[in-house]
Parts: C-alpha cells; sequence; structure tokens
C-alpha cells in the first residue's frame, strides 16, 4: 500500500491517527508506505504519527523526514511486520531557483519476504515539473535505483504528482514498470485506479512501480465511507507476486 495521509487530517478537518490505522488495517496489507506524517509537530498535538500507527497495526517502522525544524519533522515512512532493515534515508534535490519549495526525500529498506529480499522505496516528489525531473534523476541515479545495492526485485512507490503525461512519469517508465500497465506497456483492462482527491478521484498520481522479477495481480483502491474522509488521498493498495530466481543450470 502506498497512501498519503495529509498529516492523519481528513477532508473533515478532523486530525485522527487513529481512523488512518483503520483505513490500513482494513485492506490488511503487508507493506505500507505512508507519505506527509507529522512527528513532533505542535499543529498535530506532538504526536509521533508513524510510532502510533504502526503500533496500532503491529508493524515496525523506518522514518525519514524531508523537513525538521528544531525537534518538529515531516516525512515519509515504511512499515511492515516483515524483518527489514533501512538501507538508506535522505533528501532529494531541489533546483536553485526553486529553493524555497517544500523539501523533499526518500527512503529505502530491505524487506524479508517469504520469496527472499525485496528492495522498496518510498518517496513524495515535489509539485513543479522541473523539481520533478531533478528529483526523478536522482533516484534513477547511483545513489538509489541505479545503487549496486538495489538488486531486482525492486519496488518504487509513493505520492508522485505526476500523471502518466509528465515528464517524471515517463523517465520512470523508462527503467520501472507502472503497475497498472501490462508487460507491453499497454493499461490493464479494469485497472485505471485514481487515488485523489479522495471524495471524488479523478487524478492518478499515487503510484506503484516494479522492477523485473514483480508481478502485479491486483490493484485497488479502497472506497469506503472511512477512506473517503480519512485524508485527502485514498490509499493505493497492490497484490504483488516476487518470482523466485531458478537455480543455476536449471
Amino acid at each position: 500500500m502506498t497512501y498519503n495521509v495529509h498529516g492523519c487530517v481528513g477532508v473533515d478537518g478532523k486530525l485522527d491517527v487513529g481512523r488512518i490505522a483503520a483505513v490500513i488495517g482494513q485492506a490488511r496489507p503487508d507493506i505500507v508506505a505512508l507519505q506527509e506524517l507529522d512527528i513532533g509537530r505542535a499543529r498535530s498535538g506532538g504526536v509521533d504519527q508513524a510510532h502510533a500507527i504502526a503500533t496500532r497495526l503491529g508493524m515496525s517502522f523506518y522514518f525519514n523526514a524531508a523537513l525538521s525544524v528544531e525537534e518538529e519533522r515531516y516525512g515519509d515512512a515504511i512499515l511492515t511486520a516483515l524483518p527489514q532493515r533501512l538501507v538508506k534515508s535522505g533528501p532529494l534535490p531541489t533546483p536553485p531557483r526553486l529553493r524555497r519549495l517544500e523539501p523533499r526525500g526518500a527512503l529505502w529498506v530491505e524487506i524479508e519476504t517469504a520469496d527472499g529480499p525485496l528492495q522498496v522505496i518510498n518517496t513524495h516528489l515535489g509539485l513543479v515539473p522541473h523539481e520533478q525531473k531533478t528529483q526523478v534523476a536522482a533516484l534513477l541515479g547511483k545513489d538509489w535505483l541505479g545503487h549496486t545495492d538495489c538488486r531486482d526485485p525492486s519496488v518504487l512507490l509513493g505520492d508522485f504528482n505526476a500523471t502518466r503525461r509528465y515528464a517524471a512519469y515517463k523517465a520512470l517508465t523508462g527503467r520501472l514498470r507502472d503497475v497498472q500497465h501490462a508487460p507491453d506497456g499497454g493499461r490493464k483492462p479494469g485497472q485505471v485506479v485514481r487515488t485523489f482527491p479522495s471524495r471524488l478521484p479523478v487524478l492518478r498520481i499515487d503510484h506503484v512501480f516494479v522492477s523485473r522479477g514483480v508481478e502485479a495481480t491486483g490493484v485497488f483502491a479502497p472506497h469506503t465511507a472511512l477512506a473517503r474522509v480519512a485524508s485527502d488521498h485514498l490509499p493505493l493498495v497492490v497484490d504483488l507476486t516476487i518470482s523466485t530466481p531458478k537455480p543455476s543450470g536449471s
């Protein structure tokens, strides 16, 4: 699952960590990538939202602060009950002339699945197309997806603030496959799942991209009454299968 939780503030203006956890719990995901979490921020009562959600779900987590001001932090997390280890967390670049924009970052963990290790990178790109292109170039470079330790199978997911018409999206699909597309690049029938805005989703800006060795067998967004109000995004949920490497000589 990838889910922009909007600081756990719903479209009704109510701050409620519990209902975000409830939306996630209803989908029963093994791996959760969250964006727009607050930790220790006055506006959200000083709550560590990543810890609070993970505790309710019986999961552990890693968090990356894209923005830190004294003790207040804001950023993204990866939650799972599976064994995981942090590989890398850090900022993504912003073009010099756009320095006043909200800083962005990424978080990479290796998760041990029943079919072997899976590299998972969670991110939240900026709003400006030029900014997005710079950030995607970094994600595709030697520090992230191009790193020698980022071996297949791998998953890149999050809120990209970009539809398929954007240059950033096109750059990513030159390297990875959008799970809502067939292996030949065509659109999968019945799998155009939009997530924003949550009450009447018309945009597809939350994405899951996969490498070789990973196949999507299902894609959906919960349209429950709770999901439509808990955040301004719906969560995007994907069922993935991992190909186990064949023994040498087989």
